[in-house]
């Protein structure tokens, strides 16, 4: 049986709690102390986290599509894509401000550079960046087949996000293989594609 609209919308519902949800409880946990000796690493872990499960939830999204013979699943895949850049906004401010802190702005752009696996990440944000803003009806109607061109570089943040992740941890333990795993399996099932693109 497939979906309807009315059980899409009542999903979109679902999904907004899902990704809405874990910001109330970050900030119930860091009022209440909940957080470990250093809350500003628990706080910027959280939320890259966060983000990094909304891009395997966004780029899922496809797959269960086609698999499930559900077509109209892919309704959800801009709010999912939106609410995954709004957690990397959340990730590269909680760095910025706790890590740093204000007085400390202006080393921003030398740690970004300095550091590596800070580059790919802020690579990541920028790339979401774009396809958060062109990810409405108008944008794609405006740049016609390049929309499909510029979208295509979700793929690319699927590749540098997981890095970033595993290259950001002192010690490696099981969770960032986990979603780098995850990130392999579902670029693995584009592979055609991929490859097309790549050679485009």
């Amino acid at each position: 049986m497939r979906l309807t609209a009315k059980q899409i919308i009542w999903l979109k519902v679902a999904l907004h709690l899902a990704a809405f949800l874990p910001l109330v409880w970050l900030f119930y946990a860091a009022s209440q102390g909940l957080f470990s000796a250093d809350p500003a690493k628990d706080i910027q872990h959280f939320t890259g986290r966060m983000a990094l499960k909304l891009l395997l939830a966004t780029l899922l999204v496809t797959p269960l599509t086609r698999l499930l013979k559900q077509p109209l699943l892919i309704r959800t895949r801009r709010l999912l894509g939106l609410w995954c850049f709004a957690w990397a906004t959340l990730h590269l401010v909680s760095y910025s401000l706790l890590e740093l802190g204000l007085s400390n702005l202006s080393l921003l752009g030398s740690e970004l550079v300095s550091r590596p696996y800070l580059t790919l990440g802020v690579i990541s944000w920028f790339i979401l960046l774009a396809l958060a803003l062109t990810s409405f009806q108008a944008a794609q109607r405006k740049l016609g087949r390049r929309w499909q061109t510029l979208h295509n570089f979700i793929y690319l943040v699927a590749i540098l996000a997981p890095i970033h992740y595993l290259w950001s941890v002192k010690i490696l333990s099981p969770q960032p293989v986990l979603y780098a795993l995850g990130a392999i399996v579902l670029l693995a099932w584009r592979y055609k594609k991929l490859r097309q693109w790549w050679r485009t």
